[in-house]
């Protein structure tokens, strides 16, 4: 970063670095190689190959193209939620599933806090309008899921208000599987230290800076906070009709890499490559246990 370029938010993220962040931390991240991953639990310790990485990410390019055809053809609706720890990557995956894709039936929904009128109406309300119509994919940027974890650990939200959600979330998912939407949420886990290089990283590159919010700041001595909620979460929203799809992210390619597969594997479209469609690194990829 050029020198006479200002950090954002006054460096308070290398503030919370140097002054507040756990020493483990610190110590993982300054011990951690550049094509390593900062993390001691995450069962790889180097990135996957650029090379592998884009022998898999081709031929899933082919088979996200096929999907799409199919959904225009059979007018499948699809709606794919991307939740997570910030900076987990879900927006650098969104990115990557769309990027061979036609974007008039392949959009992103990614909604700004509500307004004033939509703070006095139903919670699900203003997303209702955003889910897709007939051969529409619709890629959720976040999504309703917010009341349960962001909102609780910032208390945007009562404990009423989050309670009236979670005796009504199950039941509104099941009514968007039953009217034949499909419903396909992943949630995008990345460990303390891998989180804060990335943030570190972001603070020093001009051009990320705009992936930086006061949310995050603020959310840097909040870890714990976040954890418990994230679990309560899983524990009530996770079920048989919309099950969780956990994605552990330290590392972003490999991550890219299950997200499309598993979509891939839940959907029934034709010519379907058995060779490359596969079940996703279970190492990485499963229900909310694989977190523990």
């Amino acid at each position: 970063m050029d020198e006479n370029t200002s950090k954002p938010f006054d460096g308070a993220i290398s503030h919370f670095y140097s002054d507040r962040a756990p020493e483990a931390i610190k110590e993982t991240i300054s011990s951690t190689k550049k094509t390593g991953i900062a993390s001691d639990s995450y069962p790889y310790k180097e990135k996957m190959d650029k090379n592998e990485y884009k022998k898999l990410h081709k031929g899933l390019q082919i088979e996200l193209a096929k999907m799409q055809a199919w959904a225009n053809q059979t007018g499948q609706r699809i709606a794919i939620v991307f939740e997570g720890r910030d900076a987990a990557g879900k927006g650098g995956t969104i990115k990557r599933f769309r990027e061979n894709l036609n974007p008039r039936s392949a959009r992103v929904a990614a909604l700004p806090k509500p307004s004033d009128i939509e703070r006095t109406q139903w919670y699900f309300q203003r997303y209702i309008s955003h889910l897709p119509s007939a051969g529409e994919i619709v890629f959720f940027d976040r999504s309703w899921y917010n009341r349960a974890v962001v909102e609780k650990v910032f208390s945007f939200c009562s404990d009423e208000q989050r309670e009236n959600f979670f005796q009504q979330v199950v039941e509104f998912e099941d009514m968007l599987v039953s009217e034949g939407i499909v419903l396909i949420k992943l949630w995008f886990n990345v460990g303390r230290a891998e989180q804060l290089r990335r943030f570190l990283s972001r603070e020093q590159d001009v051009l990320k800076h705009w992936k930086l919010s006061s949310i995050d700041i603020k959310g840097l001595d909040k870890w714990d906070e976040y954890t418990s909620a994230i679990e309560e979460m899983f524990s009530r929203t996770h079920n048989k009709t919309s099950p969780w799809n956990v994605i552990r992210s330290d590392d972003k390619s490999r991550a890219r890499v299950a997200a499309m597969q598993s979509v891939l594997y839940q959907l029934d479209y034709p010519d379907k490559s058995k060779k490359c469609v596969i079940k996703p690194d279970k190492n990485i990829f499963g229900g909310p246990e694989i977190m523990l």
